[in-house]
């Protein structure tokens, strides 16, 4: 979604609340109408946006002024929280839109964070290790008075990882000596005090919120509750029974890094219900076998930095039987589930009638208009929106800076596990309040679920008066 759509889903959702009788316990229509009106004007718009550039010497291209972002949208649930990004699309509208829907995530799943973002306008593919190792560290040093463990705890994102947020660390404790650092940042090297399971984390999660809608919630938690979206039920129903007749269900993931990987090897392992990766792509190319793609062995060949396997040399170095499509041929191919686990922005108005997938899962933040989202929900289409699909990773950097607090590492099982908990507790509350209701969409139920929350922490802060 662009920032002026999920605005105006904040605006839809505080009007429903103001009109929700003993919502925060007021029953004076004109009081509540002024307490939603406040918390929509707060909740629409950010604390703080902060923007520098970045000077630096480069190898061939001599000097240059990069420009860099950090935004602050909302603290009432506790410190700021958001990844840092570099890529040649950032700009000062994405981070902030971004910022938004941390905030929104981190209330939806009870975490004790509020939401920011950070930018670099940079491609980090075209500059040296050298060169991203001094971005970084004037990254820091130009939005020093902004972050800390105790105030704004950035992590990684789009374009950087755990080697680059390890360079942010470093350069935070050389600005603040003898304060404390490890709780700075998350997403750090599990040597410099990272959690195990981090980088895997948001994978896991993307696919974990649809399995468990599948498995968990349609086999258990339906039992005796009443339905009320007739259409997004029977698509669940029919894919479940598909599998119950002796056909796989068909998975497509859109982006092969951290997210998009991980979730195409959960889906080929997953045991309680057979699946297929039957397409998958990166930024050039789209790998295509009906029959399902051996996802372990196209994780091995893109171990060391390289790209999908895009013609049938490197298929055949890489042991894939595959057929090469153009890029955007993931999106409307013939599967079941699509897992969009790339950028914002790949389904809108213009092809969200050629996707053939029943469950779209948003494993990348924003990839899904709102006018795309609306159209699926009416045509019994399921979308599983990023602020509930897409947790995994700030739900392990929580535990992640918790860890840093007590000075006691957790293992992998332990981190993932609480991850999983966590996550489930979420599901469940919304998959409930979705399918019981009418009309509106997933992602304006995880909407609703998370600005009544913010709401009601602004209310009792004194905050909206």
């Amino acid at each position: 979604m662009q920032s002026e759509e999920t605005r105006q889903l904040i605006e839809n959702v505080m009007e429903e609340l103001s009109q929700r009788q003993g919502f925060l316990e007021i029953e004076d229509d004109q009081k509540r109408r002024y307490v939603c009106a406040s918390a929509k004007e707060i909740l629409k718009t950010t604390d703080k946006v902060i923007k520098s550039y970045i000077r630096v010497s480069t190898e061939n291209n001599g000097l240059m002024r990069i420009p860099a972002y950090r935004v602050q949208h909302n603290n009432i649930s506790g410190f700021y929280k958001g990844g840092i990004r570099f890529s040649e699309f950032v700009n000062e509208e994405e981070v902030e839109n971004l910022a938004i829907l941390m905030t929104l995530k981190n209330a939806l799943h009870r975490l004790p964070f509020g939401g920011a973002k950070g930018g670099v306008h940079v491609d980090p593919r075209k500059f040296s290790e050298k060169e991203l190792n001094l971005i970084s560290k004037k990254y820091v040093q130009r939005f020093a008075r902004d972050i800390g463990p105790n105030h704004d705890i950035p992590a990684p994102d789009l374009g950087t990882n755990e080697k680059i947020v390890d360079w942010m660390v470093g350069e935070y404790k050389t600005i603040h000596p003898g304060q404390a650092y490890l709780g700075s940042f998350t997403g750090k090297s599990v040597d410099n005090g990272g959690a195990k399971g981090r980088r895997e984390a948001t994978g896991k999660g993307t696919f974990l919120s649809y399995a468990w809608l599948l498995n968990e919630w349609l086999g258990e938690h339906a039992k005796g509750q009443e339905v009320n979206r007739e259409s997004q039920w029977e698509t669940v129903q029919d894919l479940r029974e598909q599998e119950k007749q002796g056909n796989a269900i068909r998975v497509a993931v859109q982006g092969f890094g951290n997210v998009g990987s991980v979730a195409a090897l959960e889906a080929y392992k997953y045991s309680p219900i057979k699946h297929k990766v039957v397409a998958v792509s990166d930024r050039f190319t789209t790998l295509y076998n009906h029959d399902g793609l051996n996802i372990e062995k196209l994780i091995e060949f893109t171990r060391k930095g390289r790209d999908l396997p895009a013609n049938r040399d490197e298929l055949v170095a890489a042991g894939i039987d595959a057929e090469v499509k153009p890029v955007k041929a993931v999106l409307t191919i013939e599967t079941d589930v699509l897992i969009l686990a790339a950028v914002e922005n790949q389904i809108l108005e213009e092809n969200m009638k050629e996707v053939q997938a029943r469950i779209l899962v948003e494993g990348a933040n924003a990839p899904i208009s709102l006018e795309a989202d609306q159209y699926f929900e009416k045509v019994g289409k399921i979308v599983v929106p990023d602020i509930l699909a897409n947790a995994g990773g700030v739900i392990v950097s929580y535990l992640e800076w918790k860890q840093s607090r007590v000075t006691e590492l957790y293992t992998e099982d332990e981190i993932l596990t609480d991850m999983s908990k966590q996550m489930i507790q979420t599901l469940k509350a919304v998959y409930d309040t979705y399918f019981s209701s009418v009309e509106k969409t997933m992602r304006f139920t995880c909407f609703a679920l998370s600005l009544e929350r913010l709401t009601s922490l602004l209310y009792r802060h004194g905050k909206l008066y």
